[in-house]
C-alpha cells in the first residue's frame, strides 16, 4: 500500500524534492515563447527524462511538469482544449519517472498570470473556475498533493486551496515567492506579504504543509530564515525550494551561478529550521538535487 505523503511527514521523515524545471526545458530545446506544459504531449520523452534524472539524484518527490497549465494560460497558446490532456500527462510521466521506486507526486498550480479585480480584469469567479478545472484534473490523475506555487497575493493563493480543498485533493501544499528587501534581513512578496501574514493565512485556509519558492534573492539560507519564522507563526509542516542563488542578467536572460556544494552547505541550516521537504527552484539542476540528498541523509 503506497505511504501517504502527511504521514511520511508525521512519521519524521526529510523529504527531498527535485529542482527546476524550466531551465532543464530550455536545455532539452524548448524554443523561447513556446508552452512547456505541452511538451507533456509533444514531448513526452523529454519530459520523463529531466524528471527521471532527479529521481536518481534522489528525489523523494517530482512536481508535475503543469505550472502554467491552467485556462488562462493555455488560451494565450490556443491550447485550452489540451487542458485536461496536458494535466493528465504530467502526472502519469511524473508517476512513470518513478519507476519500482517509491516516490510522490505533486500536482502543481502556478499563478494564474492575470490579477484578480479590482487590481485587474479578473474576477474571483473566473479565477475559482479556473483553478478549481486544473485541480480536478490532477487530482482525477491521482497525484499525491496539489502544490499550489509562486504565489504572491493572498486572495489568489485564498482561492486556489479552496478549490484544491473542493476536489478532493489529499493535501495541499501553500507555496508563497518571497523576495529579500533592500534592509538584506526580511522578506515580502511582491504584493508586501509578509512570512508570517502567510503562515497564519495558510493554516486558517486549511492547507496541510506551508512553502516558499522562487523569488529575489530567496536562496537556501533566506529559506531557513523564513522556514524558522514559518516555524514560529503555524502549526504547519515546512517545504522550501530556494533559487541556486541571486541570478545575474547575461545575454538578456538570468544565469543562476550558485553549485550544488554551495547550496548544499546551506542545507543543514535548512533541516534545523525544521524543514520536512527541501528541494530547489530556478537555476537549479539534478546536481543540485543530488547533493541536497546527500546533505538530508548525513543529517540523519
Amino acid at each position: 500500500m503506497k505511504s501517504n505523503l502527511m504521514q511520511e511527514i508525521a512519521a519524521g521523515r526529510r523529504l527531498v524534492c527535485d529542482g527546476a524545471m524550466g531551465t532543464e526545458l530550455v536545455l532539452a530545446g524548448l524554443g523561447q515563447g513556446e508552452c512547456g506544459e505541452a511538451w507533456n504531449l509533444s514531448h513526452p520523452d523529454r519530459v520523463l527524462a529531466i524528471q527521471g534524472r532527479y529521481v536518481e539524484a534522489g528525489a523523494d518527490c517530482l512536481i508535475t511538469n503543469t505550472f502554467g497549465a491552467n485556462r488562462i494560460i493555455l488560451a494565450q497558446h490556443g491550447l485550452e482544449k489540451e487542458l485536461l490532456a496536458i494535466n493528465r500527462a504530467g502526472a502519469e510521466i511524473a508517476r512513470r519517472a518513478f519507476g519500482a521506486k517509491p516516490g510522490f507526486v505533486l500536482g502543481d498550480i502556478g499563478p494564474l498570470g492575470a490579477l484578480l479585480e479590482p487590481y485587474g480584469e479578473l474576477s474571483a469567479e473566473q479565477a475559482t473556475q479556473a483553478l478549481e478545472e486544473q485541480a480536478a484534473a490532477l487530482v482525477g490523475s491521482g497525484v499525491d498533493a496539489v502544490i499550489i506555487e509562486t504565489q504572491t497575493a493572498l486572495e489568489e493563493l485564498g482561492l486556489a486551496i479552496d478549490a484544491a480543498k473542493r476536489v478532493g485533493a489529499a493535501c495541499v501544499i501553500a507555496s508563497l515567492a518571497y523576495d529579500l528587501m533592500q534592509d538584506k534581513t526580511s522578506y515580502r512578496t511582491m504584493m508586501g506579504v509578509s512570512p508570517e501574514q502567510a503562515a497564519r493565512f495558510v493554516e486558517e485556509r486549511g492547507a496541510n504543509v506551508v512553502a516558499l519558492n522562487c523569488g529575489t534573492g530567496m536562496d537556501m539560507q533566506g529559506a531557513s530564515r523564513v522556514a524558522l519564522i514559518y516555524g514560529s507563526s503555524c502549526s504547519l509542516p515546512v517545504m522550501v525550494q530556494p533559487n541556486a542563488g541571486r541570478p545575474a542578467m547575461e545575454n538578456n536572460r538570468a544565469v543562476y551561478r550558485q553549485g550544488p556544494a554551495d547550496m548544499g552547505r546551506e542545507v543543514p541550516a535548512a533541516l534545523e529550521a525544521g524543514v520536512s521537504i527541501i528541494g530547489s527552484c530556478c537555476g537549479s539542476t539534478p546536481e543540485h538535487t543530488r547533493e541536497i540528498r546527500r546533505r538530508v541523509d548525513l543529517f540523519r
